[in-house]
């Protein structure tokens, strides 16, 4: 089955979520499902996948929260620098990071859905945000400033090579920052920046509230 035309996945995403403020940053407001079951069949359905992964686009995730909280207390970070925004899912990094400055963002992510949902919520936040729709793990990392990953510690393969890829970013000068609420696949040895409460569902998490930090590589960028 081919995939659905840019302007069909954009169709499916504004019809199957709700434009909503996100949890503690009413100031920004993404696209965001209910129920990840029921996303990830629908998104399944769509997209002709009999196996779909989760719908990262269609929420707010714990790592992600903590890098926009982190970004709004840190503005300087991202104050006049080019951002990528890997595995973005919403763009919610990367709309928080031009809403602190950043002179340009882009997300990148496989998902061709977030493609349509970053389109979207850059759109409602009054931002413009490039996106690449490919898997950058087995290529060089990109010239920018910072490059932000929330969320990418989920599962074993995926981890271990974006944490290589981002180690090698970081080795290269690029300020990486990495949000992720403690899950089994964090390397240890990370340098903590920050940590905060942040506010999810039993939908995507254990607990309504999780505590999330955001870490770097310790002698990068």
């Amino acid at each position: 089955m081919a995939t659905p035309s840019p302007a069909n996945l954009r169709a499916f995403v504004r019809n199957n979520t709700r434009l909503l403020p996100v949890p503690d940053l009413p100031e920004i407001r993404l696209h965001q499902a209910d129920d990840v079951m029921a996303m990830m069949s629908l998104a399944g359905g769509e997209l002709g996948e009999e196996d779909p992964g989760l719908p990262f686009w269609a929420f707010a995730w714990a790592g992600g929260l903590a890098v926009s909280h982190y970004l709004l207390e840190h503005p300087d970070d991202v104050a006049g620098r080019r951002v990528v925004d890997i595995a973005s899912g919403s763009g919610l990094c990367a709309i928080v990071a031009l809403k602190s400055g950043a002179a340009w963002a882009h997300a990148v992510d496989i998902d061709p859905l977030s493609e349509a949902a970053v389109a979207l919520n850059a759109r409602a936040n009054g931002v413009r945000i490039g996106f690449s729709r490919q898997d950058l793990l087995g290529a060089e990392p990109p010239e920018c400033d910072v490059i932000l990953a929330g969320d990418v510690c989920y599962e074993e393969t995926m981890a271990a090579r974006m944490l290589d890829w981002l180690r090698l970013a970081a080795s290269r000068g690029t300020r990486v920052l990495v949000g992720d609420p403690g899950r089994r696949y964090l390397p240890p040895g990370m340098s903590p920046l920050a940590s905060y409460r942040v506010r999810t569902s039993h939908e995507l998490e254990d607990a309504e509230m999780k505590d999330a930090a955001v870490y770097t590589f310790p002698g990068g960028g």
